[in-house]
C-alpha cells in the first residue's frame, strides 16, 4: 500500500494493518513490543539510561527485520511516527486479545 496523508489515526489505522499483513512481521512486532516494556522496566528500576536506549534499539531491530525483510516494505514509522506508535500499541493490545487476525481479514482481504 501507498502512504498518503491521514489526517486522523482511525483513517491510518487500515493502512498500518495491511503494512503488517504478514503473520511474521506481526510477530516479530509482538515480540518487539513486549521487549521494549519489558527493558523499560528494568531501565526504569535501575534508573540506567543505556538500558532505555537499548530497550528502544531492541524493539526497532524486531520489527524492521520483519519490515525489511520479511514484509518487504517501509516502516510507517518513518512517515508517521505518531500514529504508527499508536498503530503499534493497538496491534499489540488486539495480539493479545487474539484480535489482531480479524483486523487483517477486514482491511486486507486478499490474506
Amino acid at each position: 500500500m501507498k502512504a498518503q496523508k491521514y489526517q486522523h489515526f482511525e483513517e491510518f489505522w487500515p493502512y498500518y494493518v495491511g503494512e503488517h499483513a504478514n503473520p511474521l512481521t506481526r510477530k516479530l512486532h509482538f515480540w518487539g513490543t513486549h521487549n521494549l516494556i519489558f527493558w523499560v522496566m528494568l531501565a526504569l528500576i535501575r534508573r540506567s539510561p543505556k538500558l532505555l536506549v537499548f530497550a528502544v534499539v531492541s524493539a526497532y531491530a524486531f520489527a524492521w527485520f520483519g519490515h525489511f525483510f520479511v514484509e518487504k516494505n517501509k516502516p510507517a514509522t518513518l512517515d508517521y511516527p505518531v500514529y504508527s506508535t499508536l498503530g503499534e500499541l493497538r496491534m499489540y493490545l488486539k495480539t493479545w486479545q487474539g484480535k489482531m487476525d480479524v483486523e487483517v481479514a477486514k482491511y486486507v482481504p486478499h490474506v
